[in-house]
């Protein structure tokens, strides 16, 4: 017989599956003998107390052989050769499965991408550390896979009300990452195995009849009777069919473009602040209540803080255990910072984003006149004084935590994963006022709850703008297409419904659901 158990057993014992099935016989008066194999269906780590457990799901074969099904079974692909088609913008996790979702309904997908191949992006992503020059089109938010193929993987997401998770990750399963992503509480790819991912679902989208254009940047929506008809790119050429738009929370020019055809937009609260970074064992000593950290069998630990301060929120975002720090600016005169971990979360630093909470309404007045696109200007403003303020270079601004939080200079800057270097700079003076006076009180509140992690040993490296976007594009209810036109519709963290690759991929798929509705009206 399959039985499911819900076990609660300490990380050395959880490590090893044979060391699980012992555990079982032993709760279960049983003979070792009568499990044949165990297999682990859900996992997560309990570090609230000084004992720190993990939870398992595990399937139990108890006199029968261990199987191999799929723990999701794999979506079917058909060729679509012939079949009518419909206009993807954008290849970042919203796109890709816009078009993957277009493929299994009949629908032939055209997917037009401003940047390179995710392979290709690496060359453009790297002389961005190594010599300061940003491609506006090939960077860390712009080019095949989007933001999140060098922003660390994470496919962790709440949003579960709008369509199966489960589902998504399958997908990733199904085009090549670990089968962990299936099991863990807070899956992970990693930003080393994420690129061979993206261009495995690529191959699916023309093996089964679909188009990718990669450098092919959208300039103009053609419009007939009220209805977008397709698009037109930089180089000229014209695409036909109805569009899902999914450019990401990064293309600028995109929101000008609907903006000066009269398209409806809203401008949308965001949360910008400053990127943390800790040397991973002293969080592994934090979170694991232990002066040896982690052990031998407990992954690089995480964190997750929000607190209150003179009414916005204030809170840790992208949390990248033995991660690095990267500069992800998107046009020149930008300086901008992410983070992303490699798979096996191995380097000697943690970071998170630590932002504030923004609405449209906390703005100067100076950005009043922008209307729908005055956070979209404030942020890039922002971002240009971070680069003013690192000498008009990639060389980050850096000052250590403790000094940031009593507003003193940092005269030496500790080791740090940012290859592009870092400068002593008093970002506590220069951020705005509303934001470094909110992070201030909220890492001395971190601070009290995590004794340790206010230390000068941590360091606030400037800035982090691109939490979600600036704007949001309305849609109509539940058709999901453009309140103001047919045959539009705006998808993923680029339209401001989605935060995240699994969250985007989902409400790619139900654009892609969507549109195919619009063709059978």
């Amino acid at each position: 017989m399959i039985e499911e158990l819900q076990i609660r057993v300490t990380p050395r014992t959880a490590s090893c599956e044979e060391a699980i099935a012992h555990y079982i016989a032993s709760e279960r008066h049983m003979s070792m003998t009568r499990i044949q194999g165990v297999r682990i269906i859900k996992r997560s780590i309990d570090a609230r107390q000084k004992n720190v457990m993990v939870n398992l799901k595990v399937r139990a074969y108890i006199d029968e052989p261990l199987r191999t099904d799929f723990l999701v079974p794999p979506v079917e692909y058909r060729p679509v050769d012939g079949s009518k088609q419909a206009i993807v913008v954008g290849a970042g996790p919203g796109g890709l499965f816009a078009a993957l979702r277009l493929i299994e309904l009949g629908i032939k997908p055209i997917v037009l991408e401003r940047g390179k191949n995710v392979l290709e992006r690496r060359v453009d992503v790297a002389r961005i550390s190594r010599q300061g020059i940003v491609d506006p089109n090939s960077n860390y938010c712009f080019g095949e896979g989007g933001a999140g193929a060098f922003s660390d993987g994470k496919l962790y997401t709440r949003s579960k009300k709008r369509g199966s998770v489960n589902r998504i990750l399958g997908i990733f399963f199904q085009h090549g990452a670990s089968e962990n992503i299936l099991i863990d509480a807070h899956p992970h790819i990693g930003s080393d195995k994420l690129p061979h991912i993206i261009e495995n679902m690529r191959n699916t989208i023309l093996t089964n009849g679909g188009e990718v254009h990669f450098q092919e940047r959208v300039v103009r929506l053609l419009i007939a009777h009220d209805t977008v008809t397709g698009v037109e790119t930089a180089s000229g050429e014209q695409y036909t069919g109805p569009v899902i738009l999914a450019t990401g929370h990064s293309a600028r020019d995109v929101y000008q473009m609907l903006a000066d055809e009269g398209f409806t937009l809203e401008a949308k609260g965001v949360a910008m602040g400053v990127r943390l970074e800790h040397p991973q064992h002293l969080i592994d000593e934090i979170q694991y209540h232990s002066k040896n950290g982690r052990g031998d069998y407990l992954p690089a630990a995480e964190y997750s803080f929000v607190t209150q301060v003179e009414g916005r929120g204030v809170y840790s975002f992208c949390m990248c255990p033995g991660g690095i720090v990267v500069p992800a600016a998107s046009a020149p005169n930008q300086l901008v910072v992410n983070g992303m971990s490699p798979s096996n979360r191995g380097t000697f630093w943690a970071n998170s984003g630590m932002v504030v909470e923004m609405h449209p309404e906390d703005l100067p007045q100076q950005y009043h006149k922008y209307k729908e696109l005055a956070m979209m200007h404030f942020q890039e403003d922002l971002e240009l004084r971070c680069y003013q303020e690192a000498g008009c270079s990639q060389v980050a601004g850096a000052q250590r935590m403790k000094d940031f939080v009593e507003g003193k200079p940092s005269r030496l800057i500790p080791p740090s994963s940012f290859a592009a270097g870092l400068q002593p700079s008093r970002l506590d003076q220069w951020l705005p006022t509303f934001i470094s006076s909110r992070l201030r009180k909220g890492f001395a509140t971190f601070g009290r709850a995590a004794k340790g992690f206010l230390t000068n040993e941590a360091i606030v490296i400037g800035v982090e703008t691109r939490t979600s976007s600036p704007v949001r594009i309305p849609r109509n209810g539940e058709s999901l297409m453009h309140i103001a036109i047919g045959g539009l519709y705006p998808c993923g963290e680029g339209a401001g419904y989605a935060g995240g690759i699994v969250s985007s991929a989902i409400d790619g798929e139900r654009c892609a659901e969507k549109l195919a509705e619009y063709f059978e009206a």
